[in-house]
């Protein structure tokens, strides 16, 4: 079965339960290094979410000032 994404929301959700578990300093050594890594992968997502948001924002503001140029 294919792993479907996680929503924005949910790999930050994710991403802050990392945070908090190794700001706990509970974890061994290993599980630390293992949940960082799952933390960077996590950040890349929520980077890659924004980045194509921040696109889609970008996109639509220049629409916007085109149309606005356009009537005056």
């Amino acid at each position: 079965m294919a792993k479907t994404k996680e929503t924005f929301e949910e790999s930050l959700e994710s991403l802050e339960g990392i945070v908090a578990d190794l700001e706990s300093q509970e974890l061994d050594l290993e599980k630390s290094l293992e949940m960082f890594e799952k933390g960077v992968s996590l950040y890349k997502e929520c980077k890659k979410h924004l980045e194509k948001v921040e696109k889609k924002v970008s996109k639509l503001s220049d629409s916007l000032e085109e149309e606005e140029v356009a009537e005056n």
